[in-house]
């Protein structure tokens, strides 16, 4: 069973941000408090890495494979960078693809792949990371409180993931999604391509209040000819920002999504 999504709680601020800091789990979503939401997680993780994770793969020691999390949780969101984890364990950079495949197979974790195109420009190759549920991200790195998210780096980085998983939780099947990103700094969170005659969607994601995208979305939208552009942000109207791109909350563009 899949964590709850943001079509599945109520329709209002205080419900979506309280899913975003609290993750999916039902338990932890429910909690009577902040605190008692955090401990759950972290016994969460505690025994799944204990128990659950090494009758799915080789065994591997617990507290490496946490540190390994917390690592990717620090890094949400950035490109997969397997030397530098692997140096941080003081293991082999195939023993970290290895710790991912296993994650992502387990679904606590996405490889989000790079987008492809015969643009004549100089692509990122490698995949960005994320740990799926926003919950465990907050977990493994002791936030609490949105307060707490508020003032930490992981802030943006949260709210991204936080969108992915909810927009790809609404999706239809067979919906491919990936990101794209040149060497020269063009680049656009989400690209989802839809099934049927409903085309390249670009999504950029803004934690703020303000929705307005970097001139790296304006051109690799250039670059891609999307068939429709969103930049989801904190708040919750919809209003166009430029010809063919339009400002939209988080649940809006879910429904719009799971309503084709």
């Amino acid at each position: 069973m899949l964590p709850l999504d943001v079509l599945q709680t109520a329709a209002d601020t205080a419900a979506s941000n309280r899913l975003w800091v609290r993750g999916g789990f039902p338990d932890s979503y429910l909690a009577k408090s902040d605190a008692d939401s955090l401990r759950l997680r972290q016994s969460f993780i505690r025994t799944y890495l204990e128990r659950d994770v090494p009758q799915f793969g080789p065994r591997i020691p617990a507290e490496t494979l946490e540190r390994f999390w917390t690592m990717l949780a620090h890094g949400q969101g950035t490109l997969l960078n397997a030397s530098r984890l692997a140096s941080g364990l003081s293991v082999s950079a195939p023993t970290i693809t290895s710790y991912i495949d296993l994650l992502v197979d387990l679904l606590v974790v996405r490889r989000l792949r790079p987008f492809h195109s015969n643009t004549r420009k100089r692509l990122v190759k490698s995949p960005k990371v994320y740990v799926r549920d926003s919950g465990l991200v907050h977990a493994l790195l002791g936030i609490e409180t949105q307060n707490d998210l508020a003032g930490h780096p992981v802030v943006g980085p949260s709210w991204e993931g936080f969108v992915i998983e909810n927009l790809l939780a609404a999706a239809p099947e067979r919906t491919m999604a990936s990101f794209y990103r040149t060497a020269a700094g063009a680049e656009i969170d989400l690209l989802l391509e839809l099934p049927g005659q409903h085309g390249l969607w670009a999504i950029e994601i803004k934690h703020s209040l303000t929705a307005r995208p970097g001139k790296g979305f304006y051109i690799a939208r250039g670059d891609l000819k999307p068939e429709r552009c969103f930049v989801v942000y904190s708040g919750a109207e919809r209003y166009p920002l430029d010809p063919g791109v339009e400002a939209i909350g988080l649940r809006t563009l879910a429904e719009e999504i799971a309503a084709i």
